[in-house]
């Protein structure tokens, strides 16, 4: 009876009208200013779909997979990207459009990434009882510590989010034959936030993020900034791509970045080809963090030196003071 007092059939109609048109639009304009100006009124109706609903939990799961999800995914299309395309069928643009999934393969989310594994039955059993738990736990919520009741919440977020979208990926599976990807990965198995946010937690709203906003920021960005080969260290932390890195004391040869001390040679070996700017004041006996070329042999100081002069891309550089420096 709730549903039919929220006007859910109302309001799936109403999307299904409202993506048929999208399809519509894009299929008939280029990706550019005419199709998102034809696209505008569906992502206002997106936005503001989930306030027709009475329901707390309808409402967080209606701004989920339209105010939040499906006005991004239209904003893309009408870019010409993200998980949308005019060229699909029917159903499918109707599922990706109203649901928070995408086709595997497909370009929507700006990167490759590893498959995610399936959880068995015994995860999913291990959830529902989780959920239980914490629905009975509610009435007393009140009375519990506050990070207690943050932990609780969280987990709760977590079970019924992993429930709900696998239920969405065996429907479309079902009605179309459509093979979705996966949208938790073991987010409890994260050693770090960044991994917990970018490959294992809701993948579909970091890879809705990456094509919407990374993408295209780190494309402006790496243009502009192709020229240069050293940045120039903003006291007391260096930065590289809008981020702080620490001393380059502290960083390790891993990943492709050493630190090592500038050679005169290779400053002015640098200087000379034209990949150092004389202005930012790099010199001999500056110690650099530098991201060096896949192809050379070993991650040595003696090839970071040589490489500041060559391949090498420069990322930050300090000036030790005169007292000696220990590694």
């Amino acid at each position: 009876m709730e549903l039919l007092r929220d006007n859910v059939p109302m309001v799936s109609l109403s999307v299904t009208a409202a993506a048929l048109y999208a399809r519509f639009a894009s299929s008939r304009l280029p990706p550019g200013l005419p199709r998102f100006a034809a696209l505008l009124p569906v992502i206002a109706f997106f936005a503001v779909a989930p306030l027709a609903f009475s329901s707390s939990i309808l409402r967080f799961v209606a701004g989920f997979f339209l105010g939040w999800l499906g006005t991004f995914k239209v904003a893309l299309l009408a870019a010409g990207r993200g998980p949308l395309d005019p060229a699909l069928p029917v159903v499918p643009f109707l599922f990706i459009a109203a649901f928070p999934v995408k086709l595997k393969g497909s370009d929507g989310g700006g990167g490759r990434r590893p498959a995610a594994a399936s959880e068995g039955p015994l995860s999913r059993a291990v959830e529902v009882a989780l959920l239980a738990a914490i629905l009975r736990l509610y009435p007393f919520i009140h009375t519990l510590h506050r990070y207690v009741r943050y932990c609780a919440y969280g987990v709760h977020l977590y079970c019924l989010l992993n429930l709900l979208l696998p239920c969405t990926a065996a429907a479309g599976l079902a009605l179309a034959g459509m093979e979705l990807e996966m949208q938790f990965d073991r987010p409890y198995l994260s050693s770090s936030l960044r991994e917990f946010w970018g490959r294992r937690w809701n993948l579909m709203v970091s890879a809705i993020l990456r094509s919407a906003v990374y993408d295209p920021v780190r494309a402006r960005v790496g243009r502009h900034a192709r020229g240069h080969g050293v940045l120039p260290p903003p006291a007391p932390a260096h930065r590289r791509d809008g981020r702080l890195l620490p001393h380059p004391r502290r960083v390790l040869p891993r990943r492709g970045l050493v630190r090592a001390e500038v050679e005169g040679q290779g400053v002015a070996a640098a200087a000379a080809a034209g990949h150092v700017s004389a202005s930012v004041g790099v010199h001999g006996g500056d110690h650099v963090l530098a991201r060096l070329p896949a192809d050379l042999p070993g991650w040595g100081r003696g090839d970071a030196a040589a490489g500041v002069g060559g391949r090498a891309g420069v990322l930050c550089r300090h000036r030790p003071k005169p007292a000696p420096v220990f590694y």
